[in-house]
């Protein structure tokens, strides 16, 4: 198993910095809102969707042929 890298790990903190950005200054203030009205939650999946994302921008490891 790989470990994540350095940029892999900056992406993760900055989505979990945006999504409790997102709680904080959007939120929901009745609650009926499952993401933006926990900040738990929130944070967690803007880190979750910053780990897809940086998944999904690391370069392919080896020359890309089969």
């Amino acid at each position: 198993m790989k470990l994540p890298g350095w940029k892999n790990l900056a992406w993760i903190a900055v989505g979990g910095i945006a999504g409790f950005g997102w709680y904080y200054f959007v939120g929901c203030a009745t609650g009926a809102c499952p993401i933006s009205s926990n900040p738990y939650i929130s944070t967690g999946y803007g880190a979750l969707i910053a780990a897809l994302a940086s998944q999904s921008s690391s370069k392919p490891e080896g020359n890309g042929r089969s």
